[in-house]
Order: structure tokens, then sequence, then C-alpha cells
């Protein structure tokens, strides 16, 4: 098989998989060097191994690969990487409103993710980076956001657009950490918490329903923010009311986040429920930082349709005109 696609095939399951994102990135990285050099040095042994990028394991793929072979590694993870599922629901979906890039802490540039939702076959992507108080995921400025909207969208072509938008962190007092005017250029904004997650229950509903009310919040991101597994263990859920959020979410038209992450699991079952109660539109998200995440959109399009959701209360499977009505709304 063709060495770069094996390099790029083991990317994208190790990030599937949420392995080690340095792992990931050995892969791609190499793939891109390997795309870089004349044909007398990839078939130079010697000199391939000393290319730099080109690692003892992924130069042992490549001269598999080279051979016409399946390479090991490749194969051993095909047998181990959950498949993507199928369902009736995943076949809906028609794009994703939350994904990152090395913008902020995502690990590849827009471009590599713009080209990955492509390969899925989705009609729209958002880009979603951090918003500035995130410093540890180098959330952007003001000024780094008005950089990135035009190159957001300039990736828009052959059949996907690309909207510019941002995860924008639920200050303490419900407040949006970014400036009110650079939030209406977005075409979508969600919401999160990602700080004082153990508040008290009253000033923690106070601030969600700040938040979601609003006008330009679309989507109310991992409303509880919990982690049930994974490399980063595990956290409990935020307490707050989950009637009076999910009810301000409703009278406002925001849709409540089902991140299809299964470290997260957010929101909980009956969570969901609460939220199809009070007459919640709702929005399955990758929240990808990696291109080979965007495919987790399976595991959150199980659980709504474990949960009964209808499709129709599901923005992502929306067109893109009645999506773009709805978020400018």
């Amino acid at each position: 098989m063709d060495a770069v696609d094996a390099l790029l095939e083991i990317a994208t399951l190790l990030e599937r998989e949420r392995a080690s994102r340095y792992r990931a990135k050995a892969f791609r990285q190499a793939a891109s060097v390997l795309r870089s050099l004349p044909d007398d040095v990839i078939s130079d042994p010697g000199r391939l191994r000393e290319q730099k990028g080109i690692g003892a394991s992924t130069f042992e793929v490549i001269r598999q690969a080279q051979q016409g072979r399946v390479p090991d590694y490749l194969t051993e993870l095909r047998g181990v990487v959950e498949p993507e599922r199928t369902s009736q629901l995943c076949a809906r979906l028609r794009g994703d409103l939350h994904s990152h890039t090395d913008w902020s802490d995502g690990t590849t540039p827009i471009e590599t993710m713009v080209e990955a939702a492509r390969a899925l076959g989705h009609e729209y992507l958002a880009v979603t980076d951090h918003s500035p108080r995130l410093r540890v995921a180098r959330g952007l400025s003001p000024e780094r956001l008005r950089e990135q909207i035009p190159l957001v969208r300039a990736r828009s072509g052959n059949g996907l657009t690309v909207l510019a938008g941002i995860e924008v962190d639920i200050l303490e007092d419900g407040a949006l950490d970014q400036e009110p005017a650079l939030l209406d250029e977005l075409d979508i904004v969600v919401a999160s918490v990602h700080s004082k997650l153990r508040m008290d229950a009253a000033p923690m509903t106070r601030r969600m329903i700040a938040a979601v009310s609003h006008p330009r919040v679309n989507v109310l991101g991992h409303c509880t923010g919990r982690l049930v597994e994974g490399s980063r263990g595990t956290r409990p859920a935020s307490e707050f009311d989950p009637r009076a959020v999910f009810a301000a979410c409703a009278a406002n038209g925001v849709a409540v986040e089902i991140n299809s992450r299964p470290e997260r699991q957010d929101p909980p079952d009956e969570l969901i429920g609460i939220a199809l109660a009070e007459g919640c539109l709702f929005s399955i998200d990758s929240d990808a930082h990696a291109p080979g995440q965007l495919s987790l959109l399976d595991h959150g399009a199980a659980r709504a349709e474990a949960a009964g959701v209808p499709a129709e209360r599901i923005v992502t499977t929306w067109g893109l005109d009645r999506l773009r009505a709805w978020a400018r709304d």
C-alpha cells in the first residue's frame, strides 16, 4: 500500500482512540516529510532513515508499505481500535459545530481538519477554537480570532462549508469571554463552562442561564463538564438546576450539545431526557481536537438515538441554509 496513506491511517486511528497526541502527530509529520522527499531519497533506506521527522516506528511502516505489505502496526490498530458505529441517526448528520485546530489546543492546522471533514462527507464544519481566558489551551485573543476568521471561511469548497466559530468560556458571572462585536461576526458560538466547575448549584444555574440568554450563543457545550474515563482521569458533573437551564435554552433557541467524546458522555442520559421534556434543540458534535476524532460523531448519535431524540430536533441534521437561519435568529 502507499506509505503516506499508511502513515495517515495510523494517525487517524490513534486519534480516534484518543491515544497520546504526540504519537499521532509523529505519524502525520512523517507523512508530510515523506511527501516532500525526492524519489532517490525515498528509495534509499539509509538516507530515508536519516531524515528529520522519520523515526524508528515510522521508518518501519514506510519500509513495510514499500515492500507491498500492510504494515504490522496498521494491522494491529485496525484490529484494536473500535470501528465507527453505524446507525440511522448517524447517517443523517450533515455536519459538526464543535472542533479545534492548532490555533488553540488542537493538534493540526485548519486545512488538515477541513480535509478530514470533507473526506467524511460533511456538508459543514465549524472551527471553534477556545477563547482568551483558557490560556492552557492557547485561547484566541480578539486579534488572533480576527486573523483566523477569513482563513477559516477561505477553506470552504468542494462540497464543504467551513463556518467561523468559537468555543467561548462562560465566565463566573455568566458573561462571555470575547468582545461582543466580534462574536457577532461569527457563524457559530458554542458557550461552555471550563472553570469553577464545582461552583454551588444556585450560582452555577444563574451563570448558565445568563450565558444561554445571550443573543449570539447557539450551542451550550458539554453542559456538566464531567469526565467518566480516559487519560485525564475522571471528574464529577457540575451541579445546577437542569430544568431551569434547559428551559432557558429552549426559550432562546439554544441547542444543548450531545458531546460525542466517549470520555465525556455529556450530558448524562437523565439530563438528555430533561432537555427533551423542556423542548430543547440538540447539536451532536465531535469536540474534535484532531482529524481522527471527527468520526466520533457516531458515539453521540448512538446516545441520542438510545435516548429517543427526534432527528428533526438535532440541528446538525439540518441543511446549511436552515442551520444558518437558526444560528442568526
